[in-house]
């Protein structure tokens, strides 16, 4: 499979994008990587590059966006930091990778199970990563269920998945609210932004 040029990348609509990530993560399960050189691809995309999706996700080492979606060299724009939320940098980030570079999907990518997500169901406080967890805190507070105080923590993994996906779905909100760029680049359908949960457990990628 070669990199994607120019060429290839003026072709790509947004479903098509989204629908190359779906494929990818089919692959992905069933251990069939596609075929590629990527010494090869390091040769192609040296004068270049021309991704046709930008992904945000979180840190953990198990959520590797090029390898849960079997994606190459040049292939896909990857912004990962802890809870996978937006700021102002990850924002204009996103709008270079859209505007300027020629992305047509954004996604936002959760995971089950995920550390920061479990820290701010505790409410974690340590140095730097208090501020971080402040971020994420709003996700917990929008998840209703269970309304005993003794389950909303991280030991009840199935509240953690629920705030996981409280949170990607107010990053959306957020990417939306906050950037008049990539707001305006989905209203005239240049682009689409959406959400999906990784599941640690089956390698399986799950598009809202």
């Amino acid at each position: 499979m070669k990199a994607h040029t120019r060429e290839t990348q003026a072709t790509m609509t947004p479903e098509k994008a989204l629908q190359f990530l779906k494929e990818g993560n089919q692959r992905f399960q069933n251990n069939l990587k596609a075929n590629r050189n990527l010494l090869e691809q390091v040769n192609d995309t040296s004068d270049g590059q021309f991704p046709f999706a930008t992904i945000l996700s979180c840190i953990d080492s198990r959520v590797s966006a090029e390898l849960v979606f079997d994606q190459g060299l040049g292939d896909i724009f990857s912004i990962r930091i802890a809870g996978n939320f937006v700021n102002e940098d990850i924002l204009g980030s996103m709008e270079f990778a859209s505007k300027l570079a020629g992305t047509k999907l954004i996604v936002v990518l959760g995971h089950t199970s995920c550390g920061a997500i479990k820290g701010a169901c505790d409410h974690a406080r340590m140095g730097n990563l208090t501020a971080l967890i402040n971020k994420l805190e709003p996700a917990v507070a929008e998840v209703k269920e269970p309304k005993d105080e003794s389950l909303r923590n991280s030991k009840n993994l199935e509240f953690v998945d629920s705030v996981s996906a409280k949170n990607v779905l107010l990053t959306i909100e957020n990417i939306r609210e906050r950037s008049r760029i990539l707001a305006d680049m989905e209203k005239n359908k240049e682009i689409l932004i959406v959400g999906a949960m990784y599941d640690i457990s089956t390698g399986e990628v799950d598009f809202y």
